[in-house]
């Protein structure tokens, strides 16, 4: 597999949906597999909160690869003998694209917390953009799952027909309650730990210890993108060995999973990247702009097609069938399929679980 990685920086004003503008902006990106003669065979895929540009592969001295690694590649699903694949990190995030932490032109100054709110259109519009430079004018798919299945499904509505297929997997249409309470608590812990400083900290500062608040935020956070019967499988009421049971602080099996994760967690994503990102799939509702979800929904010409997990605590399945709904009652029934996989692994199946919906991507993809 052919894989590159790759910076485009773009000197004319990014229009945001606030009102407010990047000026200038840079996108990082990487690529598989090779684009052909037509031009026809570019597959984007679209990344969830905590994920970034590198889907798949592994570059020299990587531990582990790509978040996406088991569907992207020669022979996956996502045949990169077939197709060419690009995975775009978002606007706000902090892999290299323009975010919280980039510097304000024309001096050194970072933006911190003088980053305009982004919206996942306008995460959306960015990509377009970029590969509008790349000479792509039509799109053979558009996957994600999570936040990058609410970028599909922007994609889908703001530019009908430029995807021949969409497939949104584990999201929503609008974000509800559940989802925004849980974000509060990322917020909360991250914006009240003394480190945050009003966002005026050093990056630097969290490299070996990690970040208290966004640590403990994420701990709050993991639990909603598993469930409860994925718990009881993984860890029981499993009690650290060398912990003693009458120890106030001694922990069990799942107490030590989320300490590990919170904490390593936070020693390499941003914390106001987080709050960026996060805020942006708060306010997310694909109606706004549009009188209702029907109107907005109308606009699509695309295939859609709709993947939702049956134990998804954080995007319930029906979030994502009323979609299907909504639009074969307006007459777009053969635009639309949906399908809820038999999982009660949780919101995070869809980067788990990939052989109970790997076969379904590759027939969906692969004509």
């Amino acid at each position: 597999m052919k894989l590159q990685t790759k910076k485009e920086l773009f000197t004319n004003p990014l229009y945001l949906e606030s009102g407010r503008i990047l000026e200038p902006y840079e996108l990082v990106y990487e690529t598989y597999g090779e684009l052909n003669e037509e031009r026809d065979n570019a597959i984007l895929v679209t990344h969830a909160l905590s994920g970034s540009h590198h889907a798949a592969g592994l570059y020299e001295g990587d531990r582990k690869p790509g978040w996406w690694d088991g569907l992207i590649g020669d022979g996956k699903a996502i045949d990169t003998k077939k197709f060419f694949v690009i995975c775009v990190n978002v606007i706000g995030s902090c892999f290299g694209s323009t975010g919280p932490m980039s510097q304000m032109f024309p001096g050194e100054e970072r933006y911190r917390l003088k980053f305009p709110v982004i919206t996942v259109k306008d995460m959306v519009k960015a990509q377009r953009i970029l590969l509008n430079r790349m000479g792509i004018d039509r799109l053979h798919a558009v996957i994600g799952g999570s936040m990058g299945g609410m970028q599909a499904l922007r994609f889908a509505v703001e530019f009908p027909g430029f995807a021949k297929h969409t497939i949104v997997m584990a999201a929503t249409h609008a974000t509800r309650p559940w989802v925004i309470a849980f974000n509060k608590v990322v917020q909360e812990a991250i914006v009240k730990d003394p480190k945050f400083r009003n966002g005026d900290y050093d990056p630097e500062d969290f490299a070996e210890e990690g970040f208290t608040g966004l640590a403990v935020g994420r701990m709050a956070g993991h639990i909603s993108y598993l469930s409860p019967e994925s718990m009881d499988r993984k860890f029981g009421r499993g009690y650290v060995e060398t912990d003693g049971l009458f120890e106030l602080f001694g922990k069990f099996q799942i107490e030590r999973y989320l300490e590990y994760n919170g904490y390593g967690f936070s020693k390499w994503f941003d914390p106001l990247s987080y709050l960026y990102i996060t805020k942006a799939i708060n306010i997310f509702d694909i109606s706004r702009g549009y009188d209702n979800l029907d109107e907005a929904l109308s606009r699509i010409r695309t295939d859609l097609h709709l993947i939702s997990f049956r134990r998804d605590l954080l995007f319930l399945p029906e979030e994502m069938k009323e979609i299907e709904i909504v639009m074969k009652a307006q007459g777009q029934g053969g635009l639309v399929s949906y399908r809820e996989i038999d999982s009660d692994y949780g919101h995070d199946a869809f980067l788990v679980e990939l052989d109970k919906f790997s076969d379904y991507i590759a027939e969906v993809i692969g004509h």
